[in-house]
């Protein structure tokens, strides 16, 4: 007769998931549950905090610079998280499609970026769209000196310029993924689609899209994610200017709490940050999973 172990496969489990959940209490669940308390003091870093209650988060949706931010990371989403997914699903698609000589050399040099520390990235980037930079170079050799601009130093076009160097950065990334995924979809859909008389377009359409649909859900929840709480490479390249056009509410937390000593605003961001990356991800993976379904 074997001896039997001591407890219960689910009790043996639970012992073997505390230390995790210790530690993933101590350093994220506990600092969280500092910033939000801390978002409802006002609180200059130094002096005695006081009572503010729900001031700060009212704030955050009556004064249009607190909203600001906000509102320019949905607009970089386009870039940091549309941009990337659309070219990487063009690119896989092709090449999963036709024979390319050098693809291991190509999907190397798209995933290149992911590799680079964003610092580096920041300061490629602003020597490239500076005002004697290599893009105005261009532009100016192909006698479209009009077209040549302070990239990142007019308000115009900041934020765009920010957006463009995200897509560079996240398009090797989706790339990747896209092309793992085209290997584990079965050869016989796409033998069965072109015998149907499908060309490349209703073939992607057909095939390729659907069987790439959790590829695509890991895509978009990793640039989402990205694009929210992009800090550094706005540090870098604009600090947030010119005035506030590039303003990020990653960036901001920082200025306000280092800077201005907000730190109760600071803190309501934050949450608020949180918050929205928590709505945005979960709203995209219930879709994948509706569409699944």
């Amino acid at each position: 007769m074997t001896a039997r172990a001591p407890g219960s496969p689910r009790a043996v489990g639970y012992l073997y998931v505390l230390p995790a959940l210790a530690l993933y209490g101590l350093f994220l669940l506990f600092p969280f549950g500092q910033t939000v308390w801390l978002s409802l003091l006002h609180w200059d870093g130094l002096t005695v905090a006081t009572w503010a209650g729900l001031d700060n988060y009212r704030a955050l949706l009556a004064d249009p610079q607190l909203r600001a931010p906000f509102l320019h990371a949905l607009v970089l989403l386009l870039f940091y998280a549309l941009l990337p997914v659309l070219i990487g699903l063009l690119l896989a698609s092709s090449l999963s499609r036709f024979a390319v000589r050098g693809a291991t050399f190509f999907r190397t040099v798209f995933f290149l970026p992911q590799v680079l520390a964003m610092v580096v990235v920041g300061v490629a980037w602003r020597s490239v769209l500076a005002p004697d930079g290599l893009l105005n170079d261009v532009l100016r050799g192909l006698g479209l000196d009009g077209a040549a601009r302070s990239w990142l130093g007019d308000p115009a076009w900041a934020l765009p310029s920010v957006g463009v160097i995200g897509t560079w950065v996240g398009t090797g990334l989706c790339l990747v993924l896209f092309l793992s995924g085209t290997r584990r979809i079965p050869r016989e859909l796409y033998e069965a689609a072109r015998l149907d008389g499908a060309g490349a377009v209703r073939e992607f359409f057909a095939v390729t899209l659907p069987g790439l649909r959790p590829e695509i859900a890991v895509a978009l929840t990793l640039t989402i994610v990205a694009g929210l709480r992009n800090f550094d490479l706005v540090y870098i390249t604009t600090s947030g200017g010119p005035g506030n056009a590039t303003s990020v509410p990653a960036y901001e937390v920082y200025h306000r709490a280092f800077e201005t000593n907000e730190v109760g605003t600071a803190s309501a961001m934050g949450v608020g940050l949180t918050i929205l990356i928590f709505a945005l991800t979960v709203t995209v993976s219930r879709l994948v999973e509706g569409r699944n379904r």
